[in-house]
């Protein structure tokens, strides 16, 4: 009665129409009624009537609950305003609209560019795992990079679609407050802003063992989504559809018998896990990939007119054969 009584709570709080503190105040009062309910039938008073009350309102809350459906025409921020498109896919040959290449001087002072690229996926010769801490140790924005032979790299991220004013909450997560979006971008925006506007703390891993085949396939996987997410929207949810769970059904379709693992709730410690299933560069000891791979201090520290993908990848384990290093 008590879970259930926090979950219609939080319903209230996040999907009451209207200011703020509307929701808030309508879920004090539902959490005061719902005390009250649960001492009466403590005593043994009226435990027909305000079950039967109490049934009902859950009913209520479902009813409502299963109408919440995603939207596609709300005002978006603008870092998410556009809907990556495939226009094309071949299988080797793919033509992507609106890849976000945003020149970002602090988080509200930026240049918004979305653009049209072609990529060869006979040319794909590298994945990197990208995580990004803006919460603590134990929580990570998670992203995939991929490289192909020309030095060119395309990342993708799933993130919530913010609308214009709005900011990320992990428990609105869990009650369809968002939508979700998968963003494919230059590293130059959605890295580089993390590092040098947000102020977050990245590092980045090289992904082992992985053949040409493979990161086609993977890469394919985030194609299908894309077109899924174009069609049809769909709701972030803070643990079933969120950044980290993604990479790990996508990375299912290379390995389908990958363990599930707490770590990919708690997702600052994926890299621990994705070296303990041998996804890492072998060979060298944890302690070492994550010293190595903090990008941060090298993404503040470059010059202007330096590589920004080359500089960062400068001493990883693994990089060593890129192109322009």
């Amino acid at each position: 009665m008590v879970l259930l009584a926090l979950w219609v709570a939080g319903l209230l709080t996040y999907q009451m129409p209207g200011p703020g503190w509307l929701g808030v105040t309508a879920a004090t009062l539902w959490l005061l009624a719902a005390a009250w309910a649960a001492w009466q039938v403590a005593r043994g008073r009226g435990t027909r009537r305000l079950w039967a009350a109490f049934a009902g309102a859950l009913a209520l809350a479902g009813l409502w609950w299963l109408l919440l459906t995603p939207r596609q025409d709300r005002d978006w921020a603008d870092d998410v305003a556009q809907r990556l498109h495939v226009e094309s896919f071949d299988g080797r040959h793919v033509v992507l609209d609106n890849v976000r290449d945003f020149t970002w001087r602090s988080e509200t002072d930026y240049d918004a560019r979305w653009v049209r690229r072609s990529y060869d996926l006979d040319q794909l010769r590298s994945a990197d795992l990208v995580l990004s801490y803006w919460m603590g140790p134990a929580i990570a924005h998670t992203l995939v990079s991929f490289g192909f032979e020309d030095g060119r790299h395309l990342v993708f991220s799933l993130e919530i679609r913010k609308e214009r004013g709005e900011s990320f909450s992990a428990l609105g997560g869990f009650f369809r407050k968002f939508e979700m979006t998968l963003v494919a971008s230059e590293e130059t925006d959605i890295i580089r802003t993390r590092t040098n506007a947000r102020g977050e703390d990245v590092y980045l891993y090289r992904l082992h063992g992985l053949d040409r085949n493979q990161l086609k396939t993977l890469f394919a996987a985030y194609i299908d989504q894309a077109r899924q997410l174009d069609a049809t929207p769909g709701f972030y949810n803070t643990l079933t559809s969120n950044c980290t769970t993604i990479v790990f059904d996508l990375a299912r379709h290379i390995a389908p018998r990958l363990p599930l693992d707490y770590r990919l709730l708690a997702s600052g410690y994926l890299a621990e896990y994705a070296q303990e299933v041998g996804a890492l560069t072998p060979g060298v000891p944890y302690a070492e990939l994550h010293a190595k791979g903090r990008i941060t201090e090298r993404a503040l520290k470059m010059a202007p007119d330096d590589d920004f993908s080359t500089v960062i990848r400068q001493g990883i384990p693994g990089t060593e054969q890129d192109p322009q290093q």
